[in-house]
């Protein structure tokens, strides 16, 4: 296999949990974030030495989760372009595209471009969308879209790999034209949720797996699921393994965890030996999407920063 781009490497450190962060930081529920302080607390989190940012795609303000709201984001591709242009080592990544939605030679192009414009910073992240209002409204079929997501994710790793034998598909759908240059090295895909796939397909096409927070038991078991099917689908691959965390971080550095949906509200010594267990477990990324607070993201992402990552 080719090796990755750098952004894998700045991720997926062997032995190492590393830290990432979801974009916008804690916007208002509804509302654009601004862009300015968006890409200074970007260049911090940089500065600090988090891993990566992240992003969603969010084609339509459908409310969704328990507090009914709508989400308000920027195109997921440009926003991340914003972000790199503002950034100069962090990994940039898409989680997740909804592929489904999208026409794969689209999202070849943008992650090609923006893999390019960011100097191998790149990582996309894909799954298979669940709003029934977003499938109507683009044609699409929300009961196949497992069998559409693994098409198109076929015609997305010919596009984004740079060994001329792999890149067969792309040239027979295109009738032999090329998309631009092939990347010097190859752009990581990752499957994100379940994308309405077997663990099984995951392990055997997918870089790495992203899924949510459990409670740690829970979790344990999902790992040892994932293992399982590395075992099976892609021995000795050493494939890693993601988790998303909603973090409320308290100003109280000793302030004892407790759970949130989806995530925790914690001070920084329960956070770190949460960290440190998880790292125990075989989770290898995790992604940080802040909780709005009262505490300025900036004072957050200080705190994180200096304080969480180096000991993790």
């Amino acid at each position: 296999m080719s090796r990755f781009n750098d952004a894998y490497a700045t991720v997926f450190v062997p032995g190492r949990l590393t830290l990432g962060v979801m974009t916008p930081f804690s916007a208002a529920a509804g509302r654009l974030a601004d862009i300015d302080d968006t890409l200074a607390l970007a260049a911090q989190a940089d500065a600090l030495g988090f891993a990566a940012l992240w992003t969603r795609d969010v084609p339509l303000m459908v409310p969704q989760g328990s507090d009914n709201t709508a989400s308000a984001l920027d195109d997921p591709f440009l926003w991340l372009a914003a972000l790199a242009a503002s950034t100069r080592r962090i990994a940039l990544g898409a989680a997740a595209i909804v592929l489904p939605l999208r026409h794969p030679l689209h999202v070849a192009k943008a992650a090609l471009t923006l893999d390019r414009i960011s100097h191998g910073r790149f990582i996309l992240g894909l799954g298979s969308g669940d709003r029934p209002a977003e499938f109507a409204s683009f044609g699409e079929d929300l009961e196949k879209r497992g069998d559409t997501f693994r098409s198109r994710w076929a015609l997305l790793r010919a596009a984004l790999s740079p060994v001329a034998e792999e890149r067969a598909a792309l040239l027979e759908a295109t009738g032999g034209f090329d998309l631009m240059t092939p990347p010097a090295a190859r752009i990581p895909m990752l499957a994100i949720g379940t994308a309405r796939q077997s663990l099984q397909w995951i392990a055997s096409n997918a870089d790495a797996w992203a899924t949510y927070h459990r409670e740690e038991a829970r979790q344990q078991g999902r790992i040892d699921l994932w293992h399982q099917a590395l075992e099976q689908k892609a021995p000795g691959s050493g494939k890693p393994f993601i988790q998303s965390v909603q973090l409320d971080l308290l100003a109280d550095p000793d302030a004892p965890s407790s759970p949130l949906e989806l995530g925790l509200r914690t001070g920084r010594h329960a956070l770190v030996a949460y960290l440190q267990r998880m790292r125990e477990l075989g989770v290898a990324h995790v992604l940080f999407n802040l909780v709005a607070s009262e505490r300025p993201v900036s004072d957050v992402l200080r705190e994180l920063g200096e304080e969480v990552v180096p000991r993790v």
